[in-house]
């Protein structure tokens, strides 16, 4: 008896050490500490509030009826979001799926089959004879799933679904701030449009006061020709300002998902102003929860980790249970009534012995996989910090720009009203008044451009701080995403 014991645990022990194993198989992936990804002498200069972030509907700061108006139609008609919508009931789809494996399935069938067998084969009774069969069966099978395999699959598949929630979330922040900034564009082109048509008149009256002192022998072709080429410029100018208004409406009937007469129905918009959002105290460690892109990012790295627990548990011995159950009946006799009956109890244990590699391979696969949703993470992190940062200098820089061009403006102004009163005074001239003029106009043009750089800024960094996103409970996941090691 002793020796059979010892032959069986030798026998055992061999079977055991040509198992594949997980040995040497860990995700290298390192999730980012935002307390090391400093930006404090970055945002130095920026206004700073314990928890001043945007609100959900941080449109309407920017004080325009028809803004607010435009983005809650985006958000009702945009085909996007109704691929984003369809994206998470796939998702809860496949999560019901993972949560049902879970559990034992249970099925039953029945048939009915005929057979003539020839009686040069078979003697009789069964020779020349036609017989019927009858059958049903019952089929039970059970997965233990003792070391928690599928339950870790499942737990990925809601992670997934998460993601895919908090997807469509951001989606919907994305669509309002582009609806913003395109309605942005258009505001501008409008006022590139006033301000090629004021350079057109300007050009116009230039250019036939030059042909006539060409008349007088006052000025040369070389001035008419000068003249000539500011009239053809500013009629260009007209062309461009038209093109950017048209294709302004048009991008904002995409983003409405209508057709391109959606967009001739937009009135001007009014000149809007930036909108003021403060810096929260604690930007690096805050953007996670107020950013939907990188809540999303955090459930995928959630997700992954269950993956690698769930390949992991395939190295393992798995346990099931099988239960059949039939009856037969032949010929007329009532199938129900028959006594050829059987059942069958098939208690199963695997282990992967030699697979040529497969589990490994697949293990691996799901490192990697884990490996990229914490490198698309920290990517996305570095990526936040830096748009916030990027943005706040935007905006101290234009503030600065904008000073500067509305001396520059203003100076262009009492420049022409002074030429003008000369010119009324007799002591200048019209000419020389038109000349001046165009400078007013070039300072109006290119403060309007600050102004609505401006405020698309504003709109890019409502965006980099989450866009109003506001996190609900359940949105973070709990577990450390850590993979656990075995």
């Amino acid at each position: 008896m002793r020796l059979h014991t010892l032959v069986a645990a030798v026998g055992a022990a061999l079977i055991l050490s040509g198992c594949v194993t997980s040995r040497g198989l860990e995700p290298q992936g390192q999730l980012a500490d935002p307390a090391t990804l400093h930006a404090e002498r970055s945002l130095a200069k920026a206004q700073v509030s314990p928890a001043n972030w945007p609100a959900a509907d941080w449109w309407t700061g920017l004080g325009d009826g028809q803004l607010s108006s435009l983005i809650e139609e985006a958000l009702k008609n945009n085909p996007d979001l109704a691929s984003v919508d369809a994206r998470v009931r796939q998702a809860e789809a496949q999560s019901g799926a993972a949560d049902a494996a879970r559990g034992p399935t249970l099925s039953v069938g029945g048939g009915v089959a005929g057979a003539h067998l020839p009686g040069t084969l078979f003697p009789a009774p069964l020779g020349n004879h036609f017989g019927w069969t009858k059958y049903g069966y019952g089929d039970f099978n059970w997965d233990f799933d003792l070391w928690g395999g599928k339950r870790a699959a499942w737990e990925a598949a809601v992670g997934a679904q998460r993601a895919s929630e908090i997807d469509a979330r951001a989606a919907r922040i994305e669509l309002s701030t582009n609806v913003a900034r395109a309605y942005v564009q258009l505001g501008y082109a409008f006022t590139q449009q006033d301000v090629a048509k004021a350079e057109l008149e300007r050009s116009i009256a230039s250019r036939d006061l030059t042909h006539q002192r060409v008349a007088a022998g006052v000025d040369n072709q070389i001035q008419a020709k000068q003249a000539d080429t500011e009239v053809a410029s500013a009629e260009r100018e007209m062309a461009v300002a038209q093109r950017a208004i048209d294709a302004s409406r048009s991008a904002l009937s995409v983003l409405l998902g209508k057709g391109p007469d959606r967009g001739l129905d937009i009135a001007r918009p009014a000149v809007l102003s930036p909108s003021a959002v403060a810096v929260p105290a604690n930007l690096p460690a805050d953007l996670l929860g107020h950013r939907a892109d990188l809540v999303a990012a955090r459930w995928r790295v959630e997700a992954a980790s269950k993956d690698i627990a769930a390949a992991k548990t395939a190295f393992l011995p798995n346990v099931s249970l099988g239960i059949l159950a039939a009856q037969v009946a032949g010929g007329s006799e009532n199938l129900f009534s028959s006594r050829a009956r059987f059942w069958q109890v098939l208690p199963a244990v695997s282990l992967p012995i030699f697979d040529g590699g497969r589990l490994r391979a697949n293990l691996a696969g799901k490192d990697a996989d884990y490996d990229m949703a914490v490198a698309q993470y920290n990517k996305i992190l570095v990526g936040a910090l830096n748009e916030v940062a990027d943005d706040l200098s935007g905006l101290d820089s234009l503030g600065t720009q904008i000073q500067a061009q509305q001396r520059a403006r203003d100076a262009a102004q009492q420049a022409f009203d002074l030429s003008q009163q000369r010119y009324k005074a007799g002591v200048g001239s019209y000419l020389e008044s038109l000349v001046v003029r165009q400078q007013l106009l070039q300072a109006e043009q290119r403060m309007a451009a600050l102004r609505a750089q401006q405020v698309d800024t504003s709109v890019q960094l409502i965006q980099a701080l989450g866009g109003g996103f506001r996190p609900e409970a359940g949105d973070q996941p709990v577990a450390a995403a850590t993979p656990a090691t075995h």
